[in-house]
């Protein structure tokens, strides 16, 4: 709960000192440092050790967002985070970042996963029909997941609306177990 509170207000404050041009870098930086945090045991170690003083973590956090094209605000941004004891929180500031974004900009991120990889021709449509179902822009990634048997999954946010076959035969032998 706290982590997630402070994700957001760090996340707002980064979100309102850019400008239109640099939001899109920011995001992508953003994104792939949280990643890197999460799967790099070394830089938790870097960021999170007193053995390694303040000016050390900036520069590797600096380095790391020149890679991946930091505008100059986003890394004043990273060395706040280093100073303020902050920086464990970098996934989740991340996340926050990217809703901001895709809240200013109208669109709702979708994961659509299936049994097998879809045709393009049912992407289009898949994509051009939640369109108009959320009446916005939708940016929609799609998975495969062979345990699905047949049918979609599609997740919008928290919402889950699941109409594979296990899902089914989850439902089912859910409802014949109760009774």
């Amino acid at each position: 709960m706290i982590k997630t509170t402070v994700a957001r207000r760090y996340a707002q404050a980064l979100f309102e000192l850019l400008d239109q041009s640099t939001i899109e870098a920011t995001r992508g930086t953003l994104s792939g440092l949280g990643q890197a945090m999460k799967e790099s045991a070394q830089l938790r170690h870097v960021v999170a050790s007193p053995a390694f003083g303040v000016e050390e973590k900036i520069a590797v956090l600096t380095a790391l967002g020149d890679k991946l094209g930091c505008p100059p605000t986003g890394k004043a941004f990273l060395a706040q985070l280093v100073k303020k004891n902050r920086v464990g929180f970098l996934p989740e500031i991340a996340d926050a970042f990217g809703k901001l974004v895709d809240e200013s900009k109208r669109t709702q991120p979708v994961t659509v996963s299936s049994a097998t990889d879809l045709p393009p021709a049912e992407q289009d449509r898949i994509r051009t029909s939640l369109r108009e179902t959320l009446k916005r822009e939708v940016d929609v990634t799609f998975q495969t997941d062979a345990g699905h048997l047949a049918g979609l999954q599609i997740h919008i946010g928290s919402t889950v609306v699941d109409g594979t076959v296990r899902g089914r035969l989850s439902d089912l032998q859910v409802l014949l177990t109760r009774e």
